[in-house]
């Protein structure tokens, strides 16, 4: 019996003495890196979250009950994401919104499905997350292989004969989506100059930059996350190597140009289509920015997680994990701040919309075709 099924049981027992009602406060849990290396992307989460529980609760919450919050700190470690699994696991929640990255997220899951826990993650792209049969997992994100192919035919098209190295940061996202980009491009007829790994949390880069140098490297494909990537880029450009940059949906933060400065200039990014324009998130984006805070890089798909899993728990008329997974997996739309969402078997959303985002000014929106066609231009 799941920690669920006992509480939904004694509330049920509780109700029938008249002494409370079957529910008190529902808890729902974020799992994120709230400390850390990532606490940026973790603020992301947390922000959509709060809002979105906050705009459900202020229409009457969900099936008549209040959500309340509880928060589980990853800090990006597998082992520490773990532990904050099995601490909401304890605290009784029913559904978890999170993690951010994969390497968390795919041991976690395991724990929320033993558990029956629905769990949506806005993040983690892996593809393995959602490959592992687990029938209450799901992402309102894309995945890697997408968006692979996305940033693989694209280097393949502009840089056709000329010098690309794939850096990858050795992690279950970074090597994953470094991969996926690597045999779209391969597949497109590109190889590889340069393929190498690199470290989490190092901050010298200078070997590998000067490898990149001395090889003559016109395109920089980086799998990893915005730490890295800034580093590796602004030390790049010190030694006079001008590649063109591209990475993916992790340097999707300010921060990353907080490291980079000037030298992120250019950067092309693949991300979801822009989700503040979405006439469905306008009324979420103007509190967020009433607020003083830009709901950038993932606050928009994490707030879009909470409204599917809300409105899939309203249609099965429980909070039973297995019963809102079934909700959620039959092929129903649900209207969230980033459109109509359906979810495939897997968990997967049943479309993608992956596109190229370009740093400019300290700034990045989506790359217009103008902007595009320069790319790779000598």
């Amino acid at each position: 019996m799941t920690r669920l099924n006992r509480v939904l049981m004694v509330g049920v027992a509780l109700a029938a003495l008249g002494s409370a009602p079957a529910w008190a406060d529902v808890k729902i849990g974020l799992g994120a890196p709230l400390t850390g290396p990532n606490a940026a992307m973790g603020e992301q989460l947390k922000r959509g979250t709060d809002a979105a529980v906050k705009a459900l609760n202020d229409a009457g919450g969900v099936n008549g009950e209040k959500i309340v919050v509880v928060y589980g700190d990853d800090a990006s470690d597998p082992r520490q994401g773990v532990a904050a699994a099995n601490e909401l696991v304890g605290e009784g929640v029913v559904a978890v919104i999170g993690h951010y990255n994969s390497s968390v997220s795919i041991p976690a899951s395991a724990i929320y499905a033993e558990e029956g826990i629905v769990q949506i993650t806005p993040a983690s792209t892996n593809p393995q997350l959602t490959e592992q049969g687990q029938k209450t997992t799901f992402r309102t994100c894309g995945r890697d292989d997408q968006q692979g192919d996305v940033a693989g035919a694209f280097i393949a098209e502009k840089f056709k004969g000329r010098n690309v190295a794939v850096i990858h940061d050795q992690t279950t996202y970074g090597k994953g989506l470094a991969d996926a980009t690597k045999a779209a491009m391969n597949k497109a007829g590109l190889t590889e100059k340069m393929y190498e790994g690199i470290t989490v949390g190092e901050r010298d880069f200078s070997a590998i930059v000067s490898k990149m140098k001395q090889a003559g490297i016109d395109l920089i494909y980086f799998g990893g996350l915005h730490n890295e990537a800034g580093l590796i880029l602004r030390q790049a450009r010190e030694q006079g190597l001008n590649a063109q940059f591209v990475s993916g949906d992790g340097i999707v933060t300010q921060e990353f140009w907080q490291i980079t400065g000037e030298a992120g200039q250019g950067t092309l990014m693949t991300f979801a289509a822009e989700q503040r324009n979405n006439p469905a998130a306008k009324e979420a984006v103007a509190k967020f920015r009433a607020e003083g805070y830009e709901p950038e890089g993932y606050t928009l798909l994490t707030y879009a997680a909470v409204q599917a899993w809300a409105q899939a728990a309203t249609k099965a008329k429980s909070f039973d994990g297995p019963k809102v997974a079934e909700a959620l997996h039959d092929g129903s739309k649900y209207s969230t701040v980033i459109g109509d969402l359906s979810f495939d078997a897997k968990g997967d959303l049943t479309k993608s919309d992956y596109v190229f985002y370009i740093w400019n000014s300290g700034k990045f929106a989506e790359a217009n075709q103008g902007e595009l066609a320069k790319v790779g231009a000598k």
